[in-house]
């Protein structure tokens, strides 16, 4: 269910996949024996991916109530109920509760002091929510700036040697919480998570010096990941094959 204003999935409904790169990545990467964490899922336009197309088995996480409602009728559309666990609430670095924007649609985001129309919303650490599950072999992140917090609280899913790969979002929207985000880049190197551009038409991962200006792709281990989407099925998008 795409509804006007729904920035992003309108994008899928026009352009067939919105992040296209890092959706193709996606859809050639996971296996449905994998498990994907989508947090920040949004409507599901990942997760749908992850557990429609692939038959993946999903973590979603969405914080704010109303977007969770439509997560959940997308899920149910898709028929794909059997393959996601769903959470209706934030990820930090601890347990709490924490003030989130409730009128921005699908750009709601942790709330600054600045800002009035706000809802709270419980907290909870990925480590905590991963412990009865599978270890992930992708994580996807996009929480619109509160990346730095998410990962503080996941530094034993980090270090998971069945994770491969993350995506993340680092468009400089952790400033307004006063986060570096090369920082972040720079613990993800310390975990061995190394930054590369996706071209899902050649099926190539090649290195880059840095994180780029949206999501960027960081893999832990390039031959499994390179392996992996170079003998995934072809599928079709609009009119392109990938």
């Amino acid at each position: 269910m795409v509804q006007r204003s729904m920035t992003g999935a309108t994008g899928n409904l026009y352009c067939g996949l919105h992040e296209f790169t890092d959706m193709g990545f996606v859809l050639h990467f996971l296996r449905s024996e994998d498990l994907f964490v989508d947090i920040g899922a949004n409507i599901g336009s990942y997760t749908v991916l992850a557990g429609g197309h692939v038959g993946a088995s999903v973590v979603s996480i969405e914080p704010v109530p109303k977007t969770f409602e439509h997560l959940k009728t997308n899920i149910a559309i898709n028929q794909i109920g059997e393959k996601v666990i769903v959470y209706n609430f934030a990820l930090g670095n601890e347990k709490g509760q924490i003030s989130f924007t409730s009128t921005l649609d699908t750009m709601n985001h942790v709330a600054t002091q600045a800002e009035a129309n706000t809802i709270q919303v419980p907290v909870e650490t990925l480590d905590t929510v991963l412990q009865k599950e599978k270890d992930p072999v992708l994580l996807k992140i996009d929480v619109e700036g509160f990346e730095t917090n998410v990962l503080k609280g996941a530094t034993e899913t980090l270090q998971k040697n069945n994770l491969k790969a993350i995506i993340i979002e680092l468009n400089g929207s952790g400033a307004k919480y006063g986060y570096d985000e090369r920082l972040l880049h720079e613990k993800l190197l310390e975990y061995n998570y190394n930054p590369y551009r996706y071209d899902p038409f050649e099926r190539e991962l090649t290195p880059i010096d840095r994180f780029g200006t949206h999501n960027t792709i960081y893999i832990k281990d390039i031959d499994f990941a390179r392996e992996r989407v170079r003998k995934a099925d072809k599928l079709r998008i609009l009119d392109n094959w990938l």
